[in-house]
């Protein structure tokens, strides 16, 4: 596992944006998604498999269930399953959607906020997204090709495939290949593989977190085995337990905070609580 343990506040600034510099544009752009964990230890598992028991068979109850009752408050497109599904996880559902963010202070944020783990390390996954998608399916690199585009939304989803227009009639037919969970487990019998989406931006939290999700097409893989198992896409820096509360102050006077990535009451309370709580 190619693991970087960081020795101080400037070591970690040139980690988290080593590999940025990108040369066809001449922009500091990475084709990276960053997660932070409060402890190294934890795997990448997604809160359908914290849910423990037959997990696997569960999601499609899960899911059925909460299309029937949360109708009424989905707006947008509630006939699409991949804005359902990115709901459902915004909203606390256990689902196989797993949370990133394209922003290395905020994974840095979430691998701070636990007081309690303040003796443990904490890590920050990055993980190069455009080599992960190098490794997609032709039909879905082909989506990607066709739009220009690095990663997925919920509209590339929703309508995955082509799209042929009579020009005679001026009638448009689509042809959807991935409209359920089941069609999108199809596209990886032959080959697991590991893709990313950006969610509808139904809130303020999603829009300043930075955030997207990723998905397997195998409810039951932790994405660490498949990572594990391709190296070269992907890197683990390292937050030893004696800087955590430097980098946690640090970070605090960027004004990266629970009071700006949650906005609302619950944010501003969550962010009073850490930082008036004695160091220690």
């Amino acid at each position: 596992m190619p693991d970087i343990t960081i020795n101080s506040w400037g070591q970690l600034q040139e980690e988290l944006f080593s590999g940025s510099w990108n040369d066809d544009i001449s922009r500091y752009r990475p084709p990276l998604v960053f997660r932070g964990l409060s402890d190294c230890t934890y795997r990448l598992e997604t809160s359908l498999m914290r849910l423990g028991g037959p997990y696997w068979q569960l999601e499609k109850h899960l899911l059925r269930n909460f299309r029937k009752y949360a109708q009424a408050s989905v707006a947008g497109e509630p006939d699409s399953f991949w804005h359902l599904l990115a709901v459902a996880q915004h909203h606390g559902l256990p689902t196989r959607l797993l949370d990133w963010t394209y922003s290395p202070y905020i994974a840095l944020h979430f691998a701070l906020t636990s007081l309690d783990r303040f003796n443990t390390d904490g890590v920050i996954w990055c993980v190069n997204y455009a080599k992960v998608h190098e490794r997609l399916p032709g039909v879905l690199k082909d989506q990607l090709a066709t739009e220009g585009a690095q990663a997925f939304t919920v509209e590339l989803l929703t309508s995955l495939g082509q799209r042929d227009q009579d020009r005679r009639s001026g009638d448009r037919a689509f042809h959807q290949y991935v409209e359920t969970l089941t069609q999108f487990d199809a596209l990886g019998e032959s080959e697991e593989f590991l893709l990313f989406f950006e969610p509808p931006s139904i809130d303020e939290r999603i829009v300043n977190q930075y955030a997207l999700f990723s998905v397997m097409p195998n409810p039951r893989r932790v994405i660490d085995e498949w990572l594990n198992s391709h190296p070269d896409l992907f890197r683990r820096i390292i937050i030893p337990a004696n800087l955590k509360w430097e980098c946690r102050d640090k970070l605090d006077l960027c004004n990266i905070t629970e009071r700006v990535l949650f906005p609302g009451l619950d944010g501003l309370s969550s962010w009073l609580k850490r930082h008036y709580s004695p160091k220690g």
